[in-house]
């Protein structure tokens, strides 16, 4: 290396030090090794000056980045809380578009654009299945929570009784599509887009819908368990770069396992605090019962007795230490807690999971949706496992399943005969004239009607 480097040396100096070469051998020889070094200074200068404006160049990249992505996190949050603000159809509005978004990114993930073209239907295929999906989970969820619109309906009722055979169907006609579709030579490209749309609409639409569905039960159980994979996602950071040293995932590198139980101990208690605000306002805790409400005209109804402070006896145990054998709490604290634990100890591991399917497809970001943030799914990986957690957490340890106007129609409608049906018309009627809640007039009015 040393034998080029003068060899490289000499040639550059022939052109710099020629003028002073008719002094003489001596100094010729001499101007050769000052040659050399002029020679090399010049390159390090320049080198110095391009590694100098590289750093600039990535400085100046950084901090445009970060005012972007400032920016875009201030618009996101005034957004969401604007359509929280403004009423239960605009949150549905936005989980839809999430669900259809998220959708649209990952299954572009496999996609080679020179294939398509070439190909019966396209894309098409994909998101007919979608649109598949979305028909078959929202006219669920429609059916369950509003049996009292529907199946009283002249139209709808046909609609809703046979909703899951018309889905099927569906998905048959988008089935025998893909399968008269197949080319030769693509079978490979094809299959996976197949695989890989199935496993979306499992992983990402069918547990949006899950989210739909507790905005139904009250906001509470759409904002609350948000909001904690957001807390745990925000002290993750804040733990690991103040104590953090020991690795957790090799999928992730930069998670530490300080800053995991950091998050779990912060996301408990700031879970704690703001679910003591967020039950206080009726608008957050109430079922969907009407449509046109908001956060200005509120909601009333009787509140779940998890937000109610209930009497509770002290363990005989602890007895000498509280010194008192009674405690009031309000179970939802305890509630939260598990919901708490769930978003910082499980939920993390759809990010985990994102971030592995990003290293295989050799990808930084989903895509580009949100400037500063990459795509909808990189903000919404955890959001999925927890929404989903608390939809079967609430069903199963807080709502309180009680029988409802929409519940007793679904099974007269569909479980009685007319005649059946016009039998328990008469005794509701009777009913009621006979505890004075309708006039003699009304009953036979309504007895003749029945009668004819």
């Amino acid at each position: 290396m040393g034998t080029k480097r003068s060899t490289s040396g000499s040639t550059a100096s022939g052109g710099t030090s020629s003028p002073k070469s008719h002094a003489g051998k001596k100094r010729a020889h001499n101007s050769h090794h000052n040659g050399d070094a002029a020679a090399d200074a010049p390159s390090d200068s320049n080198g110095i000056k391009s590694d100098v404006t590289v750093t600039a160049d990535e400085k100046e990249k950084k901090r445009q980045n970060f005012i972007v992505r400032t920016i875009w996190t201030v618009v996101m949050i005034a957004g969401f809380f604007v359509l929280l603000s403004a009423g239960h159809v605009w949150i549905m509005g936005l989980v839809t578009a999430i669900q259809i978004l998220t959708f649209k990114e990952v299954i572009a993930l496999a996609n080679e654009p020179s294939r398509p073209k070439n190909l019966p239907y396209g894309k098409a295929i994909n998101w007919y299945f979608l649109a598949t999906t979305i028909y078959f989970l929202y006219g669920e969820s429609a059916i369950y929570y509003f049996k009292q619109v529907v199946l009283v309906d002249a139209y709808l009722l046909p609609l809703a009784t046979h909703h899951r055979f018309l889905s099927y169907i569906l998905y048959i006609i988008g089935f025998m599509l893909f399968v008269s579709s197949l080319e030769k030579g693509h079978y490979r490209y094809q299959f996976s887009q197949f695989a890989i749309t199935h496993v979306t609409l499992l992983l990402v639409v069918v547990q949006a819908q899950f989210i739909m569905n507790n905005i139904f039960s009250g906001l509470f159980w759409f904002f609350l368990p948000a909001c904690l994979v957001i807390i745990n996602d925000i002290f993750a950071y804040l733990c690991g770069i103040t104590f953090g040293r020991t690795p957790l995932i090799k999928i992730s590198p930069k998670k530490t396992v300080e800053g995991f139980v950091g998050a779990w101990i912060s996301t408990i208690i700031l879970g704690i605090v703001l679910s003591h605000v967020l039950i206080r306002w009726k608008y957050m805790i109430c079922p969907v019962t009407d449509f046109s409400a908001n956060a200005f005209s509120g909601l009333d109804c009787i509140p779940n007795p998890v937000f109610i402070r209930q009497t509770f006896k002290v363990p005989s145990f602890l007895v000498p230490l509280m010194h008192k054998t009674t405690f009031e709490f309000a179970p939802i604290y305890f509630h939260v807690m598990i919901l708490a634990s769930f978003a910082s100890l499980i939920a993390p591991f759809g990010g985990f999971f994102a971030s592995g399917l990003k290293r295989n497809f050799k990808i930084k970001d989903f895509g580009d949706t949100i400037p500063g943030h990459g795509g909808i799914t990189d903000r919404m990986d955890c959001q999925f496992l927890m929404g989903f957690f608390s939809y079967i957490y609430y069903d199963s340890f807080i709502s309180s399943h009680h029988l409802d106007v929409g519940n007793v129609l679904e099974t007269a409608i569909q479980g009685l005969t007319l005649i059946e049906q016009l039998e328990l018309v008469s005794s509701l009627h009777k009913y009621l004239y006979n505890q004075g809640h309708i006039s003699n007039e009304t009953f036979q009015c309504l007895e003749k009607f029945i009668a004819h």
